[in-house]
Parts: C-alpha cells; structure tokens; sequence
C-alpha cells in the first residue's frame, strides 16, 4: 500500500480541524470570561484540596503527639501525687511543668491547624458553588455558541470521521510518528518541497535525496526536521 496519499490527506484533514478549532476556540468575550473564571477557580480548587490533605495529615501527626504527651503528663501527675519526700517532690513538679509545657506546645498549633481546616472547608465549599454556577452559565452560553457555528460542528464530527478512517488504513507506527511530528513541528508531519527545499524548516536537500525523492519508492522524511516530504 503506497501511505504518502493517506498521509497527505490525513495531513489536510488535520489542517482543516486545525482551522475548525481555532475558530470554535475564539470565544466571544463573554464566553472567554466565563472560561477564565472556571479555569481560576479550577486552579484555586486545587490549591485549596490540596492543602486541605496537608493540613489534616499534619492534624493526624500532631494528635498523636498530643496523645502521647497527654500520658506523659497523666504520668508525671501520678508521680506528684506519689511523692512523699521533698527531694521527690521538687522534682516531680518540675517534671510535670516540662510534660504540660510540651503538651501545651504541640496543643497550640493542633488548634490552629484545625482552624485552618475549617477554614479551607468552607472556602472549598464557596468555589465549588462558584465554579459550578459560572459553568451552568457557560454551558448555556456555550451551546447557543455552538448553535450559531452548527456547520463548523458538523464539519468537525464529518473531519473527525475521515480522520480516523485514514488512521485505520494506516500501520500503527505511522500513525504514532505522524501525530508524534505534527505535535512537535506545528501542526505540520507532512510538507511539500519547492524549489529543491523543505517548506517546513526551509533546508535546502541534497541532490541524491531529491533523486530518492523522485523515485517515490518510500517514505522519506527531511534530515533537518524529520517531516514527511512529497513533491507537490
């Protein structure tokens, strides 16, 4: 099976979507705004969660930290009260205001963090209301959009169709190496040559790749850019 054909017209398939994305992407501006604010609120959202899980790991650490100073201090209480001599009873005092100090410690910012919490909870709670309203909105907005642009939709799903018929045709590798190159060269995996040059990096080819070119018994690609070259 001779791909250059199916390349070629898997090529303008894609410039055509190409086209047809860029204009159902030009958004009116208040459409645009719309997508602003869900994407911000997108981003805020996940800001928040995410220090929303920090805060309650570090609320899981330090509660057992607590736990464990509060029966320090639970012990050293019980030694208090156990002491019957002074020299005992000195020093069991100085122990248990060392046990409180470090519970009292680790309490404080324990409590802190579950302020934060709460905080981050309900500031989750307000952009979640937000971005779901401004989506409702331009989910409407958007569909009388795409009302008004109803042949470029349609034009799309038809593209999208013949698009996937030409990849069918084609060895898997191919299709990976034509999508590989048009993501890293623009939009462009196959080009045209004039005049002798690459009209994708403008290199100028050598005469024995232009004789192999000519012949047309296989694929060749630009040694400069690696494109996929025909003669037009």
């Amino acid at each position: 099976m001779d791909l250059l054909p199916i390349l070629r017209d898997l090529q303008a398939t894609q410039d055509y979507l190409g086209t047809i994305h860029r204009d159902l992407a030009a958004l009116p501006p208040d459409l645009a705004a719309l997508e602003a604010r869900i994407k911000t609120a997108d981003k805020q959202i996940a800001d928040k969660t995410k220090a929303l899980e920090t805060a309650r790991t570090q609320i899981q650490t330090k509660s057992k930290d607590l736990t464990l100073a509060q029966k320090e201090e639970d012990r050293a209480r019980a030694a208090l009260k156990t002491a019957t001599q002074k020299v005992q009873y000195t020093a069991a005092i100085r122990d248990l205001d060392e046990k409180e100090r470090l519970k009292a410690a680790i309490a404080k910012p324990l409590k802190a963090l579950e302020s934060e919490v709460q905080t981050l909870g309900q500031a989750l709670t307000d952009l979640e209301a937000e971005r779901t309203a401004a989506k409702a909105q331009f989910d409407e907005l958007h569909a009388v959009f795409l009302d008004e642009h109803a042949n470029q939709v349609e034009g799309r799903t038809l593209l999208e169709a013949k698009r996937a018929e030409l990849e069918a045709k084609l060895p898997p590798q191919e299709v990976a190496r034509f999508h590989r190159l048009a993501g890293a060269r623009q939009g462009k995996a196959v080009v045209p040559v004039e005049n002798g040059t690459c009209t994708g990096c403008r290199v100028k080819l050598r005469g024995p790749f232009l004789f192999q070119l000519k012949e047309g018994k296989t694929l060749l690609a630009c040694e400069s850019c690696q494109r996929i070259l025909f003669l037009p």
